[in-house]
């Protein structure tokens, strides 16, 4: 399989392998077009109620997708035997939970910043974003760059806001 056209799995699959169903978000990222983004939207709906009921619910949640995350995506990677298949999508997830915590407000107008900003830091990867997807292997490879994505992400809106604060 290549990375260009990899297997997509069936939804049984994930059925099957717990850490599968995470990797796939939940089957979000058995899309056939645009997992990344469904994943993006999909960690988004499922974050956003858990940050407007509790602040240290959210941190928790986050703190233990990220450091699950090296684990679910190394073995999804490994069980589909492709670096970084385009379905596995739990780096989305976590990309958009780090904007989200941090965003200096919380509104639908920022929640939908925050989903294109990412989407277009983890589609288009600028430096050092394509190194590392490229370089660093393994979960903590697949991770690393969502995790860069995210950073340009929350370091764009925090830019936007205060520009709107300031004028």
């Amino acid at each position: 399989m290549s990375k260009n056209n990899p297997r997509i799995p069936a939804f049984s699959e994930l059925m099957k392998h717990p850490f599968l169903m995470l990797g796939f978000g939940f089957g979000s990222g058995l899309l056939p077009k645009g997992p990344g983004t469904a994943g993006t939207a999909l960690g988004l709906v499922l974050y956003v109620p858990i940050l407007l009921w509790s602040e240290v619910a959210a941190w928790i949640v986050l703190i233990a997708g990220l450091f699950a995350g090296s684990y679910i995506c190394g073995k999804s990677s490994e069980y589909m035997q492709v670096h970084d298949h385009g379905g596995i999508v739990w780096d989305e997830f976590v990309g958009i939970w780090l904007i989200l915590l941090v965003l200096p407000v919380q509104n639908w107008q920022y929640w939908l910043l925050a989903f294109v900003v990412f989407r277009v830091f983890d589609i288009f990867k600028p430096w050092p974003i394509k190194t590392v997807d490229e370089k660093v292997s393994g979960g903590f490879g697949i991770m690393l760059d969502d995790v860069l994505a995210a950073m340009y992400s929350i370091f764009v809106i925090w830019i936007v806001y205060l520009m709107t604060v300031n004028s």
